[in-house]
């Protein structure tokens, strides 16, 4: 499991770094700014990317995880924003899941409001 470090976007522009995935990432939501993460996927197989939720719902329950499909080979997703309110009241973190990593890369992108 690896902490992802954001990269901010400006007007400018960016050319983001990515960098190898994990099974398991985390990601620390910062204030002020939303955060979308690109994964691009060389695998053979699909990459499911599970956004690990740890909310419950007003009942009580787990919450659903959504999961985005990022396609075999040329694959290529913008995952977000990733919202604060998606992170473990524990640790402070957001976890993200993949369900394949030999040739699947990441870019966590910070997009500062205002």
């Amino acid at each position: 499991m690896a902490l992802l470090n954001p990269q901010t976007m400006s007007r400018a522009g960016l050319a983001p770094a990515y960098g190898a995935v994990a099974a398991s990432d985390t990601i620390a939501p910062v204030v002020g700014s939303l955060l979308f993460l690109q994964v691009k996927n060389g695998n053979a197989a699909a990459d499911t990317v599970t956004l690990v939720d740890a909310g419950k719902t007003p009942a009580g329950s787990s919450a659903t995880n959504p999961t985005v499909v990022v396609p075999a080979t040329t694959g290529d997703r913008m995952i977000g924003p990733l919202l604060s309110t998606m992170a473990d009241p524990v640790t402070g973190l957001i976890t993200v899941q993949h369900s394949v990593t030999a040739t699947v890369t990441c870019a966590l992108v910070q997009v500062p409001l205002g």
